[in-house]
């Protein structure tokens, strides 16, 4: 096997010990070059977009190894909306996607589609593909199409909560990902992102950037404040990762259970009201029995469900539906529309049919996924000891079945990290502002809390009395909105940390 990559080890540590001044006070136009629009890159009109889209793309050049910057190259693909008022023009808002392996190419439909007009008029939003994603030199696994199933791509326990079947698949995909995915794959962490988003502010022209960055985005941002915080404009960092960093990775996957658990009660809510089409039982307490009684019965006797990955519903085919499902709100209706199913009280939605395309998005996403995990920091390697752990997680959040401390592919990742992950800290400007809800399932908020102390007064964090995943211009609270937007358009940033009530 050809050794990993080498990078830059000195680099993050020399960065995280530089504190500057605050710079959340810089008038309109300062954070950004003194000519706007002097960058050198050749911008062209997207692939597949309208040649009316607002939207323009270009590539930007990185090296492979910033150990060797005169060695191999990669292509970031990059992606633009300018200001739509030139006069209030501040700088960049860079839009750093979650994950690891999304994008945040898709500005008119994704992330800028979302901000204010305030904001539009002030900067220039700009996204990008991370190394590895999309356009961007993707990287790909070559996995079957059996292990792109979501059940299987998280690690959901036997029904006996035997994980050999896991140990399995972990040892598959990370044996496939290492032979398949090349250089580029060992090279993909979240150093080297951040490292990559600075080569995007350079080629931008910007002396400083702006940021907001949406979960495993929000670890990426910190990540990118702490071995850069000279270059750092306003940051918004919204749904937010534990950055400890002797997890990492392994901490995101445990959230879930602590996140499952916050979050199910709105749902349980919602599926008793009396005026729902979509109602599971007469009162809220009645709804998790019911969910955990028919996971059982399914995994006892999964019902075919012809053209689905896998072919029936079994009981963590509903477990990894429960998961997503509790991302939003909006996503409700299609969980208990399968519950229904499963009682027997409804016919089985169609099963979704992935196009070819689909599919390849979800082996790039899950080959990035696997190489930032992976390379970020060393997982555990003992069986023995996932198995314990599996087990006494299953009594304490059955709703979660073991899943967020079972085995993943790193366990198996034949590479050690090139380099240690960067510890986020308070040293560097006052100008990072965090937003959270209460009830996230993916990012709770026990999480949220410790990447606001990692860093101190670096910081101020708004927490909104909402649930789901994704805060700013997403749950309709116009007191968290309202705080972020004028941080964004002013530079007022509050001077302590603010709750915001639901609705």
């Amino acid at each position: 096997m050809p050794k990993p990559t080498r990078t830059i080890t000195a680099a993050a540590t020399a960065a995280a010990a530089i504190a500057v001044t605050a710079l959340t006070a810089l008038p309109a136009g300062a954070a950004g070059t003194a000519k706007p629009g002097s960058d050198r890159l050749a911008w062209t009109t997207c692939p597949d977009a309208p040649a009316d889209s607002p939207q323009r793309c270009a590539d930007v050049t990185v090296p492979l190894d910033y150990a060797d910057p005169g060695g191999a190259r990669v292509t970031i693909a990059v992606s633009r909306i300018t200001a739509a008022d030139p006069r209030l023009r501040r700088g960049v808002l860079l839009a750093v996607p979650g994950g690891p392996g999304g994008s945040s190419l898709d500005l008119v439909k994704g992330m800028a589609g979302r901000l204010p007009q305030s904001v539009r008029d002030r900067y220039d939003v700009v996204g990008f593909d991370p190394r590895g994603v999309g356009r961007s030199t993707p990287v790909d696994c070559g996995l079957d199409t059996a292990d792109l199933a979501m059940s299987k791509v998280r690690p959901w326990p036997a029904a006996d909560g035997s994980i050999e079947e896991n140990l399995a698949t972990a040892r598959r995909v990370a044996e496939t990902c290492a032979r398949n995915g090349g250089p580029v794959l060992r090279s993909i962490s979240t150093a080297n992102e951040a490292r990559d988003i600075d080569s995007v502010r350079h080629a931008l022209g910007e002396r400083r950037l702006s940021v907001w960055g949406v979960s495993y985005g929000t670890y990426a941002g910190a990540v990118y404040a702490t071995m850069f915080p000279q270059r750092t404009d306003r940051i918004v960092l919204d749904s937010n990762d534990d950055p400890d960093p002797a997890r990492v990775g392994r901490g995101w996957l445990e959230g879930y259970g602590q996140g499952i658990e916050d979050r199910f009660p709105d749902f349980a809510r919602w599926a008793s009201a009396p005026d729902n089409p979509d109602r599971l039982a007469n009162t809220p307490e009645e709804v998790r029995p019911l969910f955990l009684d028919l996971a059982a019965r399914l995994d006892r006797a999964p019902l075919p469900w012809e053209g689905a990955n896998p072919a029936e519903l079994n009981g963590n085919v509903l477990r990894e539906t429960l998961l997503e499902s509790l991302y939003s709100d909006a996503r409700f209706p299609g969980l208990a529309r399968l519950m229904l199913a499963g009682l027997g009280r409804a016919p089985l939605p169609a099963a979704p049919k992935p196009s070819e395309r689909d599919l390849r998005a979800v082996q790039n996403t899950l080959a990035v996924s696997v190489g930032t995990l992976c390379n970020d920091v060393r997982w555990p390697t003992d069986p023995a000891g996932y198995a314990k752990a599996v087990t006494a997680d299953r009594a304490a959040r059955p709703l979660t079945a073991g899943l967020p401390v079972n085995v993943m592919p790193c366990a198996f990742w034949p590479f050690a990290p090139a380099e240690p992950p960067v510890r986020v800290t308070d040293r560097g400007p006052s100008n990072v502002l965090l937003t959270q809800n209460l009830r996230d399932p993916a990012t709770p908020y026990t999480g949220a809390l410790k990447l606001r102390a990692a860093l101190g007064d670096r910081a101020r964090m708004v927490t909104v009395d909402s649930g789901g995943h994704g805060v700013y211009r997403s749950t309709g609270n116009a007191c968290g909105d309202e705080v972020v937007t004028d941080y964004l358009v002013s530079g007022r940033r509050p001077a302590r940390d603010v709750f915001c009530p639901a609705g």
